[in-house]
């Protein structure tokens, strides 16, 4: 795996222009013309590229000025210029060469890897199962295998940086409770993975960086204000607010799946009883339907119900009806513009957002209760592409 080497600035301090002056100036109008290239302003198109007119629409900046800084990059090898009819038929968008990163997607029982670009376009993927009780060492080591295995096939890649996402609330890096990867509770999972990959590494919770993705290529996509919640083996919501991700005090925000709904329900995984997890998760729905359906997959779940059958389409019904009256908890307080559903359980489709609807109707106030419900545009990939954009995010662009 190739890093880019970096001036030490260890003993002195890092200086950039001065504020306000022309090279400061020139620096922040370049950041804004990178910034709607890699897909970072909302009303940018969530990808492809864009003429030097739409790059000026989207800045504000004068088309002289946009031209200029065009000039730059691309003479920096920044950009890859792409002729249409006209000057104004030509797009822009990032190049390669402007680096690449990796994403990184730990689930109840896989690992998932991805190479993209700095504007998050993925150029390679993979995925592979894990052992449920995998420890945090062992998910590394299968993370670095497949990743070398993609850039076998890319020859010359430079990967800048690592992002990656767990799904358990994480805080400062660290890995701070998870019932569903008990193997890396206490873990400094930001330390391991900077350590295991030799890059700079930015760690999130998945459904975080699942909302991130839904909201900037996928079903929330231009939406400021949405809930992106991902049901697979537990239940989990990243909040965008007001364009970004709101991660609370200690990064627990968003842990819908151990809201109570029943303080006498079933006993959840984290000990509590009731939790919304312990009526609609992936793993309930198996759980509920072992005698009729042994051994199925949420697929062979979701084709029977389409089939006909009527112990699968309840139980889906009823983990929808539940889901939407934990849902009405998150509206009635984020009152967003959109829910997403994802995860797994997105592969049932109206058969469980149906229910899930009547179940937001149920206990939302009455100007929440119409907040539309959908199924994520990005399936179980949506937490790795967040993955990648985190990266990318982070990941400095200049012509220096």
């Amino acid at each position: 795996m190739t890093a880019p080497s970096a001036p030490s600035t260890r003993g002195k301090a890092a200086r950039g222009p001065s504020p306000g002056s022309p090279a400061a100036l020139r620096s922040a109008n370049q950041r804004r013309v990178l910034d709607v290239l890699r897909g970072r302003d909302p009303e940018a198109k969530p990808d492809g590229p864009h003429t030097q007119a739409e790059l000026a629409r989207l800045t504000g900046l004068a088309p002289a000025t946009v031209s200029n800084i065009v000039r730059e990059l691309t003479t920096a090898g920044l950009l890859e210029v792409e002729p249409g009819a006209g000057r104004r038929g030509t797009t822009l968008q990032l190049s390669a060469s402007a680096g690449l990163v990796a994403g990184i997607d730990f689930g109840h029982s896989h690992v998932a890897v991805a190479i993209g670009d700095l504007a998050g376009r993925v150029l390679a993927e993979t995925r592979t199962p894990l052992r449920a009780t995998h420890t945090s060492d062992e998910g590394l080591d299968v993370a670095h295998r497949l990743l070398e295995q993609l850039l076998a096939d890319l020859p010359g890649a430079v990967i800048r940086a690592v992002g990656m996402g767990l799904p358990a609330p994480v805080s400062d890096g660290l890995v701070r409770s998870s019932a569903i990867l008990p193997g890396w509770v206490g873990v400094d999972a930001l330390a391991a993975v900077s350590e295991r990959f030799a890059l700079p590494a930015y760690v999130d919770n998945d459904a975080n960086l699942g909302a991130v993705a839904e909201q900037r290529v996928g079903a929330a996509n231009g939406c400021r204000t949405a809930v992106f919640v991902k049901v697979s083996s537990g239940i989990g919501a990243g909040l965008v607010i007001e364009g970004e991700i709101f991660r609370g005090s200690s990064g627990t925000a968003g842990e819908i799946g151990h809201l109570t709904l029943d303080e006498q329900g079933p006993v959840c995984r984290c000990g509590s009883r009731g939790c919304l997890e312990a009526y609609s998760s992936v793993e309930t729905v198996q759980e509920l339907l072992t005698a009729q359906l042994p051994d199925a997959g949420i697929a062979e779940i979701v084709a029977a119900a389409k089939e006909g059958s009527v112990p699968a389409l309840r139980v889906l019904e009823d983990a929808g009806l539940h889901l939407g009256w934990g849902l009405a908890a998150v509206v009635n307080l984020v009152n967003p513009e959109l829910v997403v559903v994802g995860g797994e359980i997105a592969h049932a489709g109206e058969l469980l957002l149906g229910s899930v609807r009547i179940g937001l109707r149920r206990h939302a106030l009455d100007a929440a209760a119409g907040t539309p419900i959908v199924t994520g545009a990005l399936g179980e990939r949506a937490s790795l592409l967040g993955a990648l954009m985190l990266a990318a995010d982070r990941t400095e662009i200049t012509t220096a």
